[in-house]
Formats: structure tokens, sequence, C-alpha cells
């Protein structure tokens, strides 16, 4: 039976501008980073893409090297595209990105405009795409001039294979530069997309003042530190975790050192009637420099649980003064 979107879908989600733009994201969204490889399971892969959209969920982030092996994921975005999504496409806005390492040889990395360039070729070829709606400087190139950079994603959008540009890891000072460039070029910079978490503050430092004043918008990944900032790893290492899994980023020495701090903030996030991970993307969207924030799935059950950040109440001074304490312990 052909797939028919929930027609509720958009009565059950909020949507907030981004930066200063026309384009409206909902407040959280789908990263693909994890779990839609060519390693993953493709049925569960599917089932989750479509609950996301049934649950208001538009916005679906990618990049080159998503996988494992590179490149899967967005092959198998591409399969959901094809089928399921086919008569949505209008309805979802979907970003890749390009920076890190892709392939062999000198061209396979960085910022300079003919690896951006090839690498959005190759990733509109796998999703089966004319356009992507966001493309990614996914890392700043300190031997590549920015203005190449920012030329390349320029170029995107105005060769119409992009709609937006963004940018990803960027420092304060690199971010306002960028954005100038980008300005004189005619293309304005949309999007930011740095981690951000409880444990990884780093853009309080200068970051969100730059994207305020310049109407970009923000959309952190890693909101739940790749899962520590859950209840998954307060009993021990599950063997299905990612931190059990010999790919990937986060390793269990990380989750032991981060222990005492995950039972406190564990214990806080019960007393506001919340589980762990609720209080961690809701203590994110409490910013308003926040468009939306990145979340990653394993199964549709984990993205209900992450949704109902959006239904929670507001933090108290003290509450928000008992995290400050709980993190800088």
């Amino acid at each position: 039976m052909a797939y028919q979107p929930a027609p509720n879908r958009y009565k059950e989600m909020s949507y907030a501008r981004c930066g200063r733009s026309g384009l409206k994201l909902p407040r959280l969204s789908l990263g693909l980073w994890h779990n839609f490889g060519g390693v993953d399971d493709y049925a569960t892969a599917r089932e989750i893409l479509l609950h996301a959209f049934d649950r208001g969920i538009t916005h679906f982030d990618l990049a080159n090297n998503y996988g494992p092996p590179p490149g899967s994921a967005e092959e198998n975005f591409g399969k959901v595209l094809s089928g399921d999504f086919k008569s949505y496409r209008d309805e979802l806005v979907i970003s890749t990105k390009a920076g890190y390492h892709m392939w062999d040889g000198p061209y396979g990395e960085w910022g300079s405009r003919k690896y951006l360039i090839s690498s959005l070729d190759q990733s509109l070829h796998r999703m089966g795409l004319e356009y992507v709606d966001i493309f990614y400087s996914h890392r700043f190139d300190p031997d590549t001039p920015l203005e190449e950079t920012m030329g390349a994603l320029s170029h995107a959008v105005r060769s119409g294979k992009a709609l937006y540009a963004g940018i990803s890891n960027y420092s304060p000072e690199q971010t306002l530069e960028a954005a100038r460039l980008l300005r004189e070029m005619g293309t304005p910079l949309l999007i930011h997309q740095p981690v951000y978490n409880m444990f990884n503050r780093w853009i309080e430092d200068g970051l969100t003042e730059v994207l305020a004043a310049e109407g970009i918008g923000c959309i952190p990944f890693s909101p739940l530190a790749q899962g520590m900032l859950t209840g998954r790893y307060l009993a021990g290492i599950p063997k299905d975790s990612r931190a059990a899994k010999d790919h990937g980023f986060l390793k269990e020495p990380a989750v032991q050192q981060r222990l005492p701090q995950i039972k406190a903030l564990h214990e806080l996030a019960e007393k506001r009637g919340q589980s762990l991970a609720m209080m961690a993307l809701s203590w994110i969207l409490r910013l308003p420099e926040i468009t939306t924030l990145l979340i990653g799935a394993s199964s549709t059950k984990q993205l209900d649980e992450n949704l109902k950040a959006l239904e929670q109440p507001e933090f108290s001074d003290e509450e928000l003064a008992q995290i400050d304490a709980i993190l800088k312990a």
C-alpha cells in the first residue's frame, strides 16, 4: 500500500523562521549522521523517516560522508525520496554538506571550489535530486581562501543546485567574514550548524551574538552529546548503543568520565517531570538564536520521546543555576 502521510502532521509541529530569511524550519529536524548508512537496517531507517514526516518534521539533514560507508546515508535517503516521498518533495527541506574526507587524492576534502562543486554533484546523483535546499561548507579550510569557499557556495545557489548556503563548525570570526563575503556575492548566509549541548557550550562565547546580529539561523547538532544526555548510560553501556559500536565517535571512556554529571542531570530532569533527553533538548531550545535542533533516532519510539521536548515547561532561574553548577562540577 502506498505511503500516505498523516493529515494532521503540520498541526503537531511548530516552525521557526531561519534567521532573517523567509524559510521556516521545524523546531526539531532529523539528522542522518547515524543509523541511516549501509551498515544499518534499511527498513528501520525508512520507518523512522516516514514517522518523522508524519510528526511534522520536514527537514532532513545529510552530508556527503554520512554512513558508513561514506555516501550510503544519501543513497538510502534517495531510495525513500524516489518512493514514499516522491510526491512530497516540495514539502521537504533537504540539506547536505561537503568538507570532510570523501575520496582519495588532493581534491577529496576541505574547501576548494573543485571539491565542493564535485561533491555536490555526487550528492545530487546519490539522492536522485536536481537540487538540495541547503548546501553547507562542512568545515573551515585554513589553506583555502575563504573567498573561494564562499564563492563555491554562491555558485551552487546561483546555478540552481542549492537554494540556500550554510556553514558548519566555523568560529565566530570566520562566520562573520563568511557572512560578509556571501552578502557581497548576493547570496545571504542562511544558517550555521555548530555542535552544541550541555557538555559543549562553545557557541556561547561569541557565536550566538554574531548569528543574532547577522540574522543567521542556528541549527545545533549533537544536542544529546551522541546519546550521553539520555538515560541509556545510567546503568552501563548497552550493547546496541553508539558507545559500544566499532564505528562512530562516541567511546566508552568518554561516557564513564561524564557519568556523575549525567546522573545529577537525570535527577534534576525527573524533578521537572522530564526525561534527561527531553530536558537537554528543551534547555537548548530556550535560546532565542536557535532555529531548530538536529536530533538523531534509532527507532520511532526514540523519535517520539525527543519530540516531547517541545511540550515541556520553561526553566526557572533556579533550575538554570542548578544545571550550570552540575556542568561546572
